[in-house]
């Protein structure tokens, strides 16, 4: 795949960035997640620049960023601020549709929920990474979340977060993956996801430094959660086989979130490695169903589930 590759000052960290598609056509940030890269976007670009500005760039600690080594590097906050400086330096200050996945999907709830890209994002879809504030208050009996949510279905993802719990505790986590975890992570997705992927020469550095980001965020906001409203339309594209992240986490949102839609695909959670073009499709949608109501406000947006 030919694009242009660029470095882009974050407060002292370069990131690596990957643009295609026409200049003039609306831009699409894309934002990966743990323990990938940039390259995770690779079968969905080819999907989508023909009608957009393709943006896709290796967060901090992953690919050919930079990676700090201070755990509060990785700080949602932090996180946030290099999307702002991604977009700054390639969309200017055009309106852009973020999507993200897995952690990358996180990550981008935190922009989302906050003002200073507010009026700048002109959509939002999510991929199995829910905001952890909503995820948190809805462990605390938020009454909207558990009404929408099947019996069970907090039990049932605390079970999926097992990995989370694993990769907090020290030392164990790098010593699995610098003893094998790295070199066998593509037999990984083949065994559980039916995903052929090519090794990742930075698979190990992907997987060490990003561990970064579950220990200076989760405990915090399991502790401290904030009331995080959405300023952009939602869209979730919600992998129905996720092993991970339950179907559940994207219920009940409404109060957080307003009006928003839902696409369900019978998929597992890196939907997209296993089916590009579905995932591309929905998110073509669903930017197309927006500009074609541009006249209307983002709280106008009707909700509709696809699938």
């Amino acid at each position: 795949m030919i694009h242009d590759m660029q470095a882009v000052d974050a407060d002292g960290i370069q990131l690596a960035v990957y643009v295609s598609g026409p200049r003039d056509a609306p831009p699409v940030v894309l934002v990966h997640g743990y323990p990938d890269s940039a390259a995770v976007w690779e079968p969905i670009r080819p999907l989508l620049h023909t009608r957009y500005r393709v943006i896709a760039y290796d967060v901090r600690g992953a690919g050919a960023s930079n990676a700090p080594r201070e755990r509060t590097a990785y700080r949602l906050e932090r996180l946030a601020a290099d999307l702002k400086a991604v977009a700054d330096a390639t969309c200017g200050a055009r309106p852009f549709h973020l999507v993200g996945h897995d952690w990358g999907s996180i990550q981008c709830w935190e922009a989302v929920t906050d003002g200073a890209l507010r009026g700048r994002i002109a959509s939002f879809t999510s991929i199995s990474g829910p905001c952890l504030d909503h995820a948190s208050l809805g462990l605390r009996g938020d009454r909207a979340q558990t009404a929408a949510r099947p019996f069970g279905a907090g039990v049932r993802q605390l079970l999926k977060s097992w990995y989370i719990v694993f990769f907090h505790l020290p030392m164990l986590p790098e010593l699995v993956w610098r003893c094998g975890g790295a070199y066998g992570w593509p037999l990984w997705l083949l065994m559980t996801e039916r995903v052929r992927t090519p090794r990742d020469p930075a698979q190990l550095r992907n997987a060490l430094n990003g561990l970064k980001l579950y220990r200076a965020n989760f405990i915090d906001r399991l502790l401290h959660p904030r009331a995080r409203h959405a300023h952009a339309p939602v869209h979730f594209i919600v992998p129905l086989r996720d092993r991970y992240v339950g179907p559940a986490l994207s219920l009940g949102l409404d109060a957080w979130i307003g009006p928003h839609t839902r696409d369900e695909i019978d998929a597992g959670h890196w939907v997209v490695l296993r089916d590009p073009a579905r995932v591309a499709a929905s998110i073509d949608e669903f930017i197309a169903t927006l500009h074609h109501s541009s006249r209307q406000t983002s709280g106008d947006v009707r909700v509709n589930i696809i699938g």
